[in-house]
């Protein structure tokens, strides 16, 4: 069951919503919660997160969300937002129009009052687009800018950290180029070592309060991300069940995923006992 959600309370304006203590880095990490929704964003921030990773379509990994979204998140939010900047689903091969619309929408969510960004770009034999990413940094400036999780499709990931860390961005998500963080451990341990503190290593993929501890005592991370979420029950009572919206692969019509305030404060209070 999702908890404190905006549901029900329609006539609350953000004015009048009580911002919860926001965590930092001063508590020795920093929780990343990825949400698609100002739903998940208000529950995020009262269940502790310090840094929001804003997209849409969280089911293809997360896409560019609307301006709208940004927005709006920002009228009920206070802790930092950093703004997915990709155009489309599958693979980080860009075409030229592609590129287009990332230098747009990066323009567009600096103007409208993104704290940080978050891209990446690999070439066709799976290196670290450089020359691309260098553009698209330099569109960003002065904002911070991670390197999302493209970082696992790369062909070396060793060579790709030192790239990244040659273009000054701040940090790096990755699972360890495996299905999960947990299953990448060993991966992100031996990226952090090499980091040596150049860049941060922010584990992220499959990250619950089952395998939360082990990996920041196996990684030795700072920072985490996660989507903390919990299904919930669509409010509709007429359901039309012969039609989607999407395709087969797609989430049910009648449910929907949010993040949850219960979820977000186990792991901030994993994450404090651990580190």
């Amino acid at each position: 069951m999702v908890t404190g959600g905006l549901t029900g309370h329609a006539d609350v304006t953000a004015a009048e919503y009580t911002q919860p203590e926001t965590v930092s880095m001063a508590d020795g990490f920093l929780m990343e919660v990825c949400v698609d929704s100002v739903e998940s964003a208000v529950n995020a921030e009262r269940g502790g997160a310090g840094r929001l990773e804003l997209c849409s379509s969280l089911l293809e990994g997360g896409l560019t969300p609307s301006l709208g979204l940004l927005q709006i998140v920002k009228r009920y939010v206070k802790i930092p937002i950093y703004v997915m900047i990709r155009p489309r689903g599958g693979d980080f091969l860009y075409s030229d129009q592609e590129v287009e619309v990332m230098r747009k929408d990066i323009e567009l969510m600096k103007i409208h009052g993104a704290d940080g960004l978050v891209l990446g770009a690999l070439t066709e034999d799976g290196r670290v687009d450089a020359e691309l990413c260098m553009e698209l940094l330099a569109a960003a400036r002065p904002l911070p800018v991670t390197f999302h999780r493209a970082f696992d499709m790369v062909h070396d990931p060793t060579v790709a950290l030192e790239t990244l860390i040659s273009l000054g961005l701040q940090r790096v998500l990755t699972s360890g180029c495996d299905t999960s963080a947990l299953e990448g451990l060993p991966l992100i341990k031996r990226l952090i070592d090499q980091a040596k503190g150049r860049i941060a290593i922010m584990p992220g993929g499959g990250i619950t309060e089952r395998n939360l501890q082990r990996i920041l005592e196996g990684s030795g991370a700072q920072e985490f991300h996660c989507s903390a979420r919990s299904s919930k029950d669509s409010a509709m009572k007429f359901r039309n069940t012969c039609v989607t919206m999407g395709a087969a692969f797609s989430a049910p019509e009648y449910g929907l995923k949010v993040a949850d305030v219960s979820k977000v404060r186990t792991l901030n209070a994993i994450a404090k006992n651990t580190l």
